[in-house]
């Protein structure tokens, strides 16, 4: 129950806290059981005898930064932080995932390495979304994409006990679920795909290709692929792969795949992009779509780009959320059966 501000400095610290406790007697009780944070544990401990076994050093990395990500779909957590060594103001931001710092690492010739940590997005919770969550990502030097997802599918064979999993490209999946080709269709065509798919938006339909692929892709194709074995996707748009390298063979195209199962997005991969002045450009290019769009502009991470600079090695990584992974291996129905305390408890 909401008070307003005058009548909260009225009342006496002890009451309010009785007055909640009151409306939620139950809430302070962890929503997974303890059956399902054993399995947690058994999962991490197989996850981390899986790197131990392939000479993988697990690093930690900071998660509140002077930079972000600029993808216009993804939102961070900002902050001020007032007691800078600058003497001034400084908003930090919390990570959507640890890869620019991950890749300093690289750069710094840390070698092959992986790391399980908190990653913050500023999404509404729902069945398969907290904005805190647990993500797993790692490097792997010398790795293209398509070696990385061979090694992605042994990780999962050994935590889920899958079989060998479908790889299928994006061109491919979607001209065989909704017979267009993604690469060459015009906004027209891909409008009439989505009303065709029984799409709507009280705003209407987009506009623009990449918004429009993205829907499709989520409402569409998404929840019939990966039903029985996992399902890699791979060589997206380069317009839909900000840190992956184009394609040599296919320039209309990156070196990038997802992974999904039994209707889960479980994780992205890239085979890495290393040049700092393209990243840098990339950037640029996010933060004046981000303009476009009506939202604000984002500061760049300078560290990461300083490292690029100085040289990546080539490499491939990959991030997975392991919440996700957890609900796939116990058949939960909601992330809240796999975590302690989800948002609404936090």
């Amino acid at each position: 129950m909401l008070m307003t501000h005058r009548y909260a400095q009225q009342q006496k610290k002890p009451h309010l806290i009785s007055l909640h406790m009151t409306s939620y007697p139950h809430a302070w009780q962890p929503t997974a059981s303890l059956k399902n944070l054993k399995a947690r544990a058994t999962l991490l401990k197989q996850i981390r005898q899986f790197f131990e076994t392939r000479d993988a050093l697990e690093v930690d990395t900071p998660l509140l930064c002077h930079g972000t990500v600029t993808d216009v779909h993804l939102s961070a957590f900002s902050s001020q932080f007032s007691e800078s060594h600058t003497g001034k103001m400084e908003t930090l931001y919390l990570q959507t995932s640890p890869e620019y710092a991950m890749k300093r690492l690289l750069c710094a010739e840390y070698g092959d390495i992986y790391q399980i940590c908190k990653a913050f997005r500023h999404e509404a919770a729902g069945r398969y979304h907290n904005p805190e969550f647990t993500m797993l990502e790692w490097y792997r030097l010398g790795f293209t994409h398509r070696e990385l997802m061979m090694e992605m599918d042994a990780l999962l064979q050994l935590t889920l006990g899958t079989e060998p999993a479908q790889k299928i490209s994006y061109q491919a999946v979607f001209q065989q679920q909704l017979d267009i080709d993604p690469l060459t269709a015009s906004v027209a065509e891909l409008q009439a795909v989505a009303i065709a798919q029984n799409i709507d938006m009280p705003s209407g339909l987009p506009n623009d290709i990449d918004t429009l692929l993205q829907l499709l892709f989520s409402l569409s194709i998404e929840p019939v692929i990966g039903a029985d074995v996992p399902c890699f996707v791979f060589g997206f748009p380069v317009s839909q792969a900000a840190l992956a390298r184009v394609n040599e063979s296919d320039g209309r195209t990156a070196d990038r795949f997802e992974v999904y199962f039994k209707g889960i997005e479980l994780a992205n991969g890239f085979f890495e992009l290393a040049d700092g002045h393209e990243q840098r450009q990339r950037f640029v290019r996010d933060n004046l779509q981000r303009q476009q769009l009506g939202l604000p502009e984002l500061p760049v991470d300078e560290y990461f780009l300083s490292a690029l600079d100085g040289g990546l090695p080539d490499c491939a990584g990959v991030a997975m959320g392991i919440d996700r992974l957890l609900m796939i291996k116990l058949n939960a129905k909601h992330i809240e059966e796999v975590m302690t305390f989800p948002i609404s408890r936090a």
